[in-house]
């Protein structure tokens, strides 16, 4: 019986490898990215269609991130925070990691910025300011670091930046719009370079406070 799995399987991989897709064609695939590109405002269709064309999914994308952040603090909740943390203290692996902070934090702002015109997005901006700030926590005092993300109300900011992306991502499912201006511009898209800014900030802090609380239960994995 096995033997009939296995030939059906081969002949379905058959199928997939050497059978043709005839319902698109080239014209018919140009003509669709013509459209989101003109019914979005934006040259980059990937970001068009992740915040515009499927923007329920990346809705619950971000929720499901939201959930999994309380889901560390949960699991994490009832541990005992390790007594003391070996942080990185040799000058040449604290110049590195600094300074591959440095520039992942700026190609991440530059993700965000312009991720609705180029290559890049807010969930890319995001991972770029994760690996910033934990390549600044791996080398820096863990009380700073914890200091610094209550004194500027991290986690508040964080949780604002994903309830103005759900309620703007409803206006643009109602079909309330800002206007689109010049394709090729950085001010353009209408809605699309925001989400993609509130994405972005929604990654990075969420990224920062699950390195906080790892580092401070688990030490430097």
């Amino acid at each position: 019986m096995k033997w009939i799995y296995v030939l059906a399987g081969i002949a379905l991989c058959l199928k997939i490898l050497f059978t043709s897709n005839s319902i698109l064609t080239d014209e018919s695939t140009l003509e669709i990215v013509q459209s989101v590109i003109r019914e979005s405002g934006v040259p980059n269709t990937v970001s068009a269609i992740i915040l515009r064309n499927r923007l329920y999914d990346t809705i619950f994308e971000v929720v499901v991130f939201s959930i999994a952040i309380f889901g560390v603090k949960y699991l994490l909740a009832n541990e005992k925070p390790i007594a003391h943390v070996h942080q990185f203290n040799d000058p040449p692996s604290i110049v590195l990691a600094r300074l591959g902070a440095t520039i992942a934090a700026l190609v991440g702002v530059e993700l965000a910025l312009r991720g609705h015109l180029s290559p890049g997005g807010g969930f890319a901006a995001g991972v770029a300011g994760g690996t910033a700030i934990g390549l600044i926590a791996i080398t820096s005092s863990m009380e700073v670091m914890q200091s610094i993300y209550k004194r500027w109300h991290t986690a508040t900011w964080e949780k604002i930046s994903v309830i103005t992306f759900i309620c703007l991502s409803m206006f643009t499912l109602a079909g309330i719009e800002l206007p689109h201006g010049q394709l090729g511009a950085l001010l353009s898209g209408g809605m699309l370079p925001i989400l993609n800014i509130l994405v972005a900030i929604k990654v990075a802090l969420g990224s920062w406070a699950v390195i906080l609380l790892f580092i401070r239960y688990r030490g430097l994995l």
